[in-house]
């Protein structure tokens, strides 16, 4: 939280004057520490705090220990605490501008040359109404810029101001468990010294204190002992539950948490050396820190921006680069830590000034997804990811033998469960193998035992070449499997292109069964991934099934039939009838085959000759006003239901029910048999070829899997017309047992608005054309029933899916009044 405290008013007068009249003060200007009033005061924390508890969040409060606002009570009531002058340190500076303190005890005045700019004065001017005493009080200032013209520098050499800011932060702490420490790096006695008390000779980067030097003995002295060592301390014996985090650049992250012992501290080469592609850079930063001491690495606070700097969406786009050091944030040790705005993809820098944002910006509802795709998952896992124990970072050996700095890849684990991140920043492609480990301190063999490790002890696999590991990519949802010996001795090859990544998580072991059939798999993928290992398995299992399977759905045989099915029945119809021969061989080859994977006894001839008449009379529908020529009118409107000339859709949903509808035969010779027909396109992996044939006939992605789901139904609904013959079942029975059906529930798009039970009526006369299709080809290809019966049977069933399809015309959509409509 930035910018709860008391801020100084003499901020917003200044930034008011120099031409911002919107701005208010600034969150690192501060009066005091209490709770703003303009936020609510103390009851309003209360009321968040318990809230925030409530909901397992804890707060963190910013705190900026460097200096306080240039109005502010210390000023007022210590002017001996800061750093200052009893006479201007450059006789150019005036100071005839407004007093800026609203305490008439004490006047404030800013040096005049801030106002237009042509100056940037070091100090400003503090004046006692009461004593007439004046001090020159310099302002807060970290060398790298101009000094911050709304603050005043403490000065840390007084004791008394030492422990002031330590009491200061004790009352923080027992207010908010987690504090942050802005510009922490200025108080270390290394730079307080370069910056305030330079050592004699060293010139010292801010003007005129090189005449105010020390020397080391002299500094040391002042102050024996780190502040920061002492806070972390005092803090630990005082209120001991709290987590202290720094704002240290400077190359001062691995001094902060090994010698000051500061709990997490900013890692700002996380953002800096990726963002410019410093890969090289930031490997060996983490080496040096393995092998410093790995546990600094879990210190570490990543992240892509904060309030000093540009947006992360700025700095890092959008795309796949984003994407790829959010995720190494997301998975590093240490504490990963998000910026405001940067999930939303806002543009605008937030300002410590702003009462609002200036810019009108709505979050990136596409970014905001992807994080909640890729990102979120990520964080979910950061017992993963949090610790160094287990930690591990791999060189990644291009083909011609050099490393490719620009890959990082690492491995962590807890307990039983492993992770390995790989990522590409650069804008090429990237492929080589990955298996030695960098070197790492490891204190548990002694003092300087540095340890190596394969990619294999890493994850904890077994080396053994019986035994294969499976593990799954985060990012595609891919499984993989690769053999464990081969992982110890070679370990992984990897391909990514610019800016890609993958999170390999899910690991599990499993020993090849007797049939061989992972290392069978290992080696047909040959690296690659699939959606699912445990189905590539059964894949391998069922592939004397799939290849005869194969031969019925492919996309060139069903474009065929689709082109010549006008044919049957003109003169030169034979090739029709040599498709039709071929399709029953076919069905014969898959039966014999189902019968030696499942040890069946299933009649071939049956089986084939089934096909046959059904596949005939499939192609054969246009035809029936010729074949029933005394109900030539009826037959028309049938045809004209069930046989559109230009939907390849609804025929592949036809060719595929005449090949599938009697699998259940196979296994079963109930009367259930269309159930086990129907789940044995699933237990048999068959849609994915049934998908690929009917995608071949230039279907979009959506209308494919429609066209699937209608064929399931069809082939579990194949019976629906039993028993309408004497009134057995009526059009409102079926119509409830449809819709009652969970599978014919999601085809319709069923659902419940605003108290109605809606349907998809286009989804429902697709439906109806298909259920009346399969009654009228199982009718006219049974061989045991006269052409009166069919006849009438056709009549019957037509007439019933005309009563739905127009009660459908009249229900306004919605399932009550289609019910009610059928009655």
């Amino acid at each position: 939280l930035i910018g709860l405290w008391e801020r100084s008013s003499a901020s917003q007068k200044i930034k008011q004057m120099c031409g911002n009249p919107d701005a208010v003060p600034s969150a690192y200007s501060l009066y005091d520490y209490t709770i703003a009033e303009d936020l609510g005061g103390e009851l309003a924390y209360e009321n968040l705090r318990h809230r925030a508890w409530q909901r397992g969040i804890r707060l963190a409060a910013d705190m900026v220990p460097n200096h306080v606002g240039i109005y502010s009570k210390w000023v007022i009531e210590h002017p001996n605490w800061f750093v200052s002058l009893d006479y201007s340190p450059f006789p150019t500076y005036t100071f005839n501008g407004v007093n800026l303190s609203d305490d008439e005890r004490v006047g404030i005045y800013l040096e005049d040359h801030y106002y237009n700019r042509s100056d940037a004065a070091v100090v400003f001017k503090r004046v006692d109404h009461w004593t007439g005493d004046t001090k020159f009080i310099y302002h807060g200032n970290d060398g790298t810029s101009m000094p911050w013209n709304d603050t005043a520098q403490l000065n840390y050499l007084n004791p008394e101001v030492r422990e002031a800011v330590i009491q200061t932060i004790i009352h923080v702490a027992r207010k908010f468990p987690v504090i942050r420490f802005d510009a922490a790096m200025t108080l270390a006695k290394k730079h307080f010294q370069r910056l305030w008390f330079p050592e004699p000779g060293s010139g010292g980067d801010i003007a005129s204190r090189a005449e105010f030097g020390l020397t080391r003995e002299q500094f040391d002295a002042a102050i024996p002992i780190e502040f920061w060592r002492e806070v972390v301390d005092r803090v630990a014996q005082e209120v001991p539950d709290t987590l202290l985090l720094a704002e240290a650049f400077w190359m001062m992250e691995g001094y902060f948490v090994r010698t000051l012992g500061m709990h997490r501290v900013y890692n700002s080469a996380f953002m800096n050396m990726l963002r410019d592609e410093k890969n090289d850079e930031y490997r060996q930063l983490i080496k040096n820190t393995l092998e410093f001491d790995p546990q600094i690495l879990k210190r570490y606070v990543n992240f892509m921006n904060n309030p000093d700097e540009e947006t992360a969406i700025e700095q890092f786009g959008r795309d796949d680069k984003y994407f790829g050091i959010c995720t190494l944030m997301a998975t590093l040790p240490g504490l990963p830590m998000f910026g405001h705005g940067q999930i939303e993809g806002y543009h605008e820098k937030y300002g410590m000034e702003y009462r609002r944002a200036y810019w009108e910006e709505y979050p990136d509802s596409q970014l905001v997804q992807r994080h909640q795709r890729e990102i979120f998952p990520l964080l979910r896992k950061r017992y993963l990811f949090a610790d160094v124990e287990n930690f591990l970072l791999y060189d990644f050996y291009a083909p011609e033998g050099h490393v490719n700095e620009n890959v990082f890849a690492y491995s962590n684990k807890s307990g039983n469960e492993r992770g390995l991140v790989i990522y590409h920043n650069r804008w090429a492609d990237a492929r080589g193998w990955l298996n030695a480990s960098a070197a790492y301190l490891d204190k548990n063999q002694g003092d300087g035992v540095f340890v190596q490790r394969n990619l294999g002890d890493g994850l904890g696999l077994q080396n053994n070449p019986e035994v294969f590991t499976i593990f799954r990519d985060q990012i595609s949802g891919l499984q993989y499997i690769r053999n464990n010996r081969e992982i110890h001795e070679s370990g992984l090859y990897i391909e990514l292109s610019a800016y890609k990544y993958q999170v390999f998580l899910d690991f599990q072991e499993v020993r090849d069964n007797e049939w061989g059939q992972y290392a069978q798999l290992n080696g047909y993928l040959n690296g690659r991934g699939v959606p699912s290992i445990s189905e590539a398995i059964k894949e391998i299992f069922l592939q004397p099934i799939h290849y005869p399977f194969r031969e019925l759905f492919n996309p060139g045989m069903f474009n065929w039939l689709l082109i010549n099915r006008a044919t049957l029945g003109r003169a030169d119809h034979d090739h029709i009838q040599i498709t039709i021969t071929e399709a029953e061989q076919k069905m014969r080859h898959l039966i014999r085959e189902i019968n030696k994977l499942i040890e069946t006894q299933a009649d071939e001839e049956l089986f084939a000759e089934a096909t046959h008449r059904e596949l005939e009379t499939t192609l054969g529908l246009m035809l029936l006003p010729q074949k029933f020529p005394e109900d030539e009118k009826i037959y028309h409107e049938i045809v004209q239901q069930i046989a559109p000339e230009s939907d390849p859709a609804h025929w592949s949903v036809l060719f595929s029910w005449v090949f599938t509808h009697n699998l259940g035969k196979t296994i079963s010779e109930t009367e259930d048999f269309s159930e086990r027909s129907r789940s044995l396109i699933d237990e048999w992996l068959l849609s994915k070829i049934i998908a690929q044939t009917i995608s071949g006939l230039d279907l979009p992605a959506d209308g494919v899997q429609k066209s699937l789901k209608l064929l399931k139904i069809l082939v579990a609904q194949q019976n629906w017309a039993e028993g309408l013959a004497g009134n057995k079942k009526s059009a409102t029975t079926l119509l409830n047992t449809w819709i009652s059906n969970p599978e014919i529930q999601e085809y319709l798009r069923i659902n419940r608005y605003e108290g109605v039970l809606w349907f998809n009526k286009e989804a429902l006369d697709t439906l109806l054309r298909g259920l009346l299709a399969i009654d009228l080809i199982t009718t006219l290809s049974d061989p045991e029933i006269t052409i009166d019966e069919m006849n009438t049977r056709n009549q019957r069933s037509h007439k019933l899916i005309k009563k739905i399809t127009m009660a459908a015309k009249n229900s306004d959509y919605q399932v009550d009044k289609l019910i009610e409509a059928v009655k």
